[in-house]
C-alpha cells in the first residue's frame, strides 16, 4: 500500500463534482479543492481532509480513503446547503470514477454532520473509497 493514489482520487472527485450539472447549478460553479483568496460565494463546495489506511492483500495493493466534501452556506437556513449536499451525495455515491493512477473499486457515502458555523451553515459529508494500485 502507498499513499500514491490519493492525488488521482482527489482529481477524479473534483472533476466529477465540477462537471456535474446539478452540483454546478446549485453551487453556481463554486467547487474548490482549496479555498481561493478573497471573498467566498454565499454557497460553495470544498474538498476536505482524508484518512487513509492499508487494504492490501496477498494479490493486490490497495487502500481505503475516507474523505470529506463540505458544503458551506452563508444563509440563515439549511435548505440550500442540504439541496447541494444531496446533489454531491447523489453524484459520488456508487460512482465509477476513472483515476489517472490505480483504479477505484468502490465509492460510498459514510456519514454527514450539519452544523452552524460563523453565522452560516456547514454540512460535512464523509465518503469511503476503496482503491487498487493496479490500473486495469
Amino acid at each position: 500500500m502507498s499513499y500514491g493514489i490519493s492525488a488521482a482520487l482527489q482529481a477524479a472527485v473534483f472533476g466529477a463534482l465540477s462537471e456535474d450539472a446539478a452540483v454546478a447549478s446549485l453551487s453556481g460553479g463554486a467547487v474548490h479543492d482549496a479555498l481561493p483568496p478573497g471573498p467566498m460565494p454565499p454557497l460553495y463546495v470544498v474538498l476536505g481532509p482524508e484518512r487513509v489506511r492499508d487494504a492490501s492483500d496477498k494479490t493486490h495493493d490497495g487502500a481505503v480513503h475516507d474523505f470529506t466534501v463540505t458544503i458551506v452556506s452563508q444563509g440563515a437556513g439549511f435548505g440550500a446547503a442540504k439541496a447541494l449536499a444531496a446533489a454531491v451525495s447523489d453524484r459520488l455515491s456508487g460512482a465509477d470514477l476513472v483515476l489517472s493512477r490505480g483504479r477505484l473499486v468502490a465509492l460510498r457515502f459514510l456519514r454527514a454532520r450539519a452544523s452552524r458555523r460563523d453565522g452560516g451553515r456547514e454540512i460535512e459529508l464523509w465518503f469511503r473509497a476503496l482503491v487498487d494500485a493496479e490500473t486495469p
